[in-house]
């Protein structure tokens, strides 16, 4: 089972630049997508459905911001969308497609950089996650959540990580809400399950420069329940082609949907 996840930064200009063409080459069972920036029904030219894929879109309410989307292969049982709570659920941060054996969702945390008012919605987005996470522990089924939490965990998940310990993104609170979710409740980074090297970065600053040098930070997941850690197989993030700021991260499960 091949999982795909990316933060487009616009859906329509994604396409642009090649993201379907791409996405039918990678032999992928499923494509989890952040921040679309459509509506759904803006979404029904030919070009956002490939054929043989089934996609599904949740909107925000506001026009040209935010939004999730999957794409599978292989038709769902069912389609969930949004977490509860206004934060998510108005902004379109949320989708979730149930297969037999495994749900897998679609993520977008809201970014905390700008202001004070940013920020306490980003932790409160996260707190609420948590609150799910801990509920998906007592099913009897397993999860995969993909997607951008706008948080780098580590120090190597960071270029000037020392120097970025007050801001968004790398602060102390931020981080030990993903260590109570990696180490407390047991989720895996599936990433880090089998990759521990440095400078493995899904974001870059600077579309030129920093992609360049390599100094950005990984800001994208693929977060299972604990049952599926030994399933991890193989996890990269595809640099060679470019359709925004992020780059896809691909992992392989040894299990199927």
């Amino acid at each position: 089972m091949r999982i795909i996840t990316l933060n487009v930064e616009g859906i329509r200009q994604a396409a642009k630049r090649g993201l379907f063409t791409w996405m039918v080459e990678q032999d992928a069972d499923v494509v989890c997508l952040q921040d679309i920036r459509e509506k759904d029904y803006q979404l029904d030219d030919p070009l956002f459905h490939p054929a043989g894929w089934h996609a599904y879109f949740f909107d925000a309410f506001e026009d040209g911001y935010s939004g999730t989307a999957i794409y599978s292969r292989h038709q769902p049982k069912a389609i969930m969308t949004g977490l509860g709570f206004p934060g998510c659920d108005f902004e379109g941060r949320f989708i979730q497609a149930d297969f037999d054996k495994v749900s897998i969702a679609s993520l977008s945390v809201p970014t905390g950089l700008g202001d004070d008012d940013k920020q306490d919605a980003k932790n409160e987005f996260m707190d609420q996650f948590s609150n799910h996470l801990r509920k998906t522990l007592r099913k009897r089924r397993d999860f995969i959540f993909c997607g951008t939490l706008h948080t780098a965990h580590k120090p190597a998940d960071l270029s000037g990580w020392y120097v970025n310990q007050k801001n968004s993104g790398f602060l102390p609170e931020e981080r030990e809400v993903l260590d109570e979710i990696f180490y407390q409740m047991e989720f895996c980074d599936a990433f880090r399950q089998v990759n521990q090297n440095e400078r493995q970065f899904t974001w870059w600053p600077d579309y030129n420069r920093a992609f360049k040098l390599n100094e950005g930070a990984r800001l994208d997941y693929q977060i299972t329940t604990p049952n599926l850690r030994r399933s991890v197989r193989n996890a990269r993030i595809y640099r060679e082609q470019r359709f925004s700021d992020h780059a896809p991260l691909i992992i392989d499960y040894n299990c199927d949907l």
